[in-house]
């Protein structure tokens, strides 16, 4: 991401745009592709704070939850965190090779082992929570509090939008065969 050295010091007509240029095909979703270029710039941004601590997007999730709810079985996990089993066994891994998480054996599931936080990973929460609040300054920057409650409420609704959407039956697009 290119960045002027005058950043901040400049007009508001001067500061940097959007970083992918909308293409004509997206001229029908205006509002898709800014929350595509949105979420593509705060997951490198998020990124870029999480491997200072020794995670990557989206394990400082499973943490928090594991932090919150305590020792969780992986098909828990990945029904919480609307994730797939292959992505959160490839996570569990990672952060259980970082020393941030264990597995042991569930005591009513025989098939099943939980994955719990380690001391490890109860030193990294304030790191977790420190970053995610440089993040949000990061995102929020110039915002009002009123800005940052209306903009929190339309995210929401958007994502009511969309959870709705999918739990409605598809139905055929009849223009296609």
């Amino acid at each position: 991401m290119a960045e002027s050295s005058e950043a901040g010091q400049g007009s508001a007509a001067e500061e940097p745009q959007a970083t992918v240029p909308v293409p004509g095909a997206a001229a029908g979703g205006p509002i898709s592709h800014a929350i595509f270029r949105l979420a593509r710039l705060h997951r490198m941004f998020a990124g870029q704070l999480l491997r200072r601590i020794g995670l990557h997007p989206g394990q400082e999730l499973v943490m928090m939850h594991l932090w919150e709810l305590g020792p969780q079985r992986q098909i828990d996990l990945v029904r919480l965190m609307d994730s797939d089993a292959a992505t959160m066994t490839r996570t569990v891994r990672r952060l259980e090779q970082a020393g941030f998480v264990r597995r042991r054996p569930s005591p009513t599931d025989k098939r099943a082992s939980l994955i719990e936080p380690t001391a490890a990973s109860h030193a990294l929460r304030q790191e977790v929570e420190r970053v995610w609040s440089q993040l949000e300054e990061l995102s929020a920057a110039g915002l009002s509090d009123g800005e940052r409650a209306d903009a929190l409420a339309t995210l929401e609704r958007l994502e009511q939008n969309l959870v709705r959407a999918d739990a409605q039956p598809t139905t055929p697009n009849p223009e296609r065969p």
